[in-house]
This record gives structure tokens, sequence and C-alpha cells, in this order.
């Protein structure tokens, strides 16, 4: 668990810098972080009664640990989410900016109609960012 709180804890740090990339990379380690503590809760659910009976002052240090774990996925959740929607926003606009269609705003020479509107001719991305 101590593991998978400074993973998720760097994670977090991560995306708050906008280092998405070098978040995304720690993907795998963090599933095998989670898978681990999911048995692990899984066994300790099972074997509750005995664990207390056995190590009362390890069952309160678990439980300790919890407390601090819920806050910081809470957190890292919300960061996540935030991201999520930063990076759909700019989707959503650069679709709607392909899609426009570029059209004159005035009157052409003489006082003529201005032209059809036409498709935008193609889409710059710059990958520095």
């Amino acid at each position: 668990m101590s593991e998978l709180l400074r993973t998720i804890e760097h994670e977090t740090a991560l995306v708050r810098e906008g280092k998405l990339a070098e978040a995304g990379e720690l993907q795998p380690l963090k599933a095998d972080l989670i898978s681990i503590y999911m048995r692990g809760m899984t066994y300790v659910r099972d074997n509750s009664v005995a664990l207390g009976n056995l190590a009362p002052g390890a069952v309160e240090a678990l439980h300790l640990k919890h407390g601090e774990f819920q806050p910081i996925l809470r957190i890292n959740l919300a960061v996540l989410a935030t991201a999520r929607e930063v990076a759909d926003g700019l989707l959503r606009k650069v679709a709607e900016g392909a899609g426009a269609k570029s059209s004159a705003k005035t009157y052409g020479p003489n006082g003529s109609k201005p032209e059809k509107p036409k498709p935008i001719d193609g889409l710059t991305v710059n990958q520095s960012l």
C-alpha cells in the first residue's frame, strides 16, 4: 500500500505539472500495485476475525494507513478527471475548427457577393506542447 500511495502521489504531481506522457508511463506499475493491493484486501477481508485476534496492532495500523490512502486517492481522481476534461475540451475545439468552413466576412471587389464557404484546407499540430 505504501508503494501504491507513492506511485499515486507521483502520478498526481506529474499530471499537475502537465507531464502527461511521464504520468502515462506509470500506468503498468500502478496497475500491478493495484492488483497486489486488491488481493491483499481480499485476504484481509476473508480473514478479518483471525487477524483481529492474532494481530490487533497490525489491523489498527492498516486502518490508519487506509485513512491516509482515501484522501490521496480522491485528489488523484480529481486531478485526472480535470486533465481528461481539459483534453476533451481541446479536442472538441480542434474538431469544431477542422469542421468549420472558411468564408469571407466582407464583400468582394466592386461590391460583389462573397464566394461560397470553402472547407478548411488542413490542420497543423504543434507536437512540442
